[in-house]
């Protein structure tokens, strides 16, 4: 996740209180995801970034995951996710973010 990506996060959190912010992520493997996942539950794991040592214990979830999935639209989903869940291991993906929500997310 970029530094400036992170910033925007905290900004995010900050105004509108850690509550009522989601992150939904949409990284092509599950390493990525799961660093992403952390970085804005329990901060950032490198300390490159505005959230290093900053726990927002936000809830992050994968635009793969059944619980955001169903949230949306079927068509638009199809339309804009459906070719990602063909090619990318729907499952690990879906197994790291999970584990990172369960580990640090605080709301």
């Amino acid at each position: 996740m970029d530094l400036e990506i992170q910033g925007r996060i905290k900004e995010l959190a900050e105004k509108y209180g850690p509550e009522n912010v989601v992150v939904i992520l949409g990284s092509n493997e599950a390493e990525a995801a799961s660093l992403a996942a952390e970085t804005v539950t329990n901060g950032d794991p490198t300390y490159a970034g505005p959230l290093a040592g900053v726990p927002l214990g936000l809830r992050v979830y994968h635009i793969l995951e059944e619980e955001i999935k169903k949230e949306i639209d079927p068509n638009v989903y199809e339309e804009q996710v459906g070719m990602m869940e063909m090619v990318l291991d729907v499952e690990a993906i879906s197994k790291e973010v999970r584990s990172i929500r369960e580990q640090y997310s605080k709301y």
